[in-house]
């Protein structure tokens, strides 16, 4: 997330078009972070808010702009492992709109030279795929989720994280394992109960 130093000088000074403009432009990317470490729509927005909530209370805080991506997600993430600790002790009723996929995030135009069982096939490994990352230890996810998904590199997991950048590596190296066992594991079973 590269952030202009201009608009973090703006925030620092509290200038409320700044904020807005920030929320605007990487607020959706912050929602999306949420949602792949907690794997719920609502413990997301909860995180953003969260997240942008501290930004706003702490960003004259921050000395080094060029390192605000880091910050920023070290913020987003710690409000991800509080929301996740938070809601295994919370027993909510879940609304059956809320169990239901998005429609908007799942609704993609099928190809005409695929057949429909396919395309089937692709949505189930997808929602395992979504759901082997949300089954991994929280080290193991979010550094998966920071470097690969995120895009950051190892240095800024490390420093996201507070981590040694060789842990970083040695999580980076077993987490795509752990996925893929998981995977297979689904597609064994699927395959014998067929």
């Amino acid at each position: 997330m590269d952030v202009p130093s201009e608009l973090i000088e703006r925030m620092k000074s509290r200038d409320p078009g700044a904020f807005e403009e920030f929320f605007g432009q990487y607020g959706d990317r912050l929602l999306n972070f949420g949602l792949r470490m907690c794997g719920d729509r609502e413990d997301a927005r909860e995180v953003l808010q969260e997240t942008l909530l501290k930004t706003f209370e702490s960003i004259g805080t921050l000395k080094n702009p060029g390192a605000f991506a880091g910050w920023l997600y070290r913020i987003a993430h710690n409000a991800c492992l509080m929301r996740r600790r938070r809601s295994k002790f919370l027993k909510e009723e879940v609304e059956l709109d809320e169990a239901l996929p998005d429609p908007k995030a799942t609704a993609q135009p099928l190809p005409w030279n695929r057949l429909p069982d396919q395309a089937v096939l692709d949505a189930e490994l997808r929602e395992r795929l979504r759901q082997a990352i949300l089954d991994l230890p929280d080290g193991y996810r979010s550094v998966l989720v920071l470097r690969d998904l995120e895009g950051l590199d190892t240095d800024s997991v490390a420093s996201v994280l507070g981590l040694n950048k060789d842990v970083v590596k040695m999580r980076l190296h077993r987490a795509p394992g752990k996925v893929r066992n998981a995977l297979e594991a689904y597609l064994r079973n699927r395959t014998t109960a067929a």
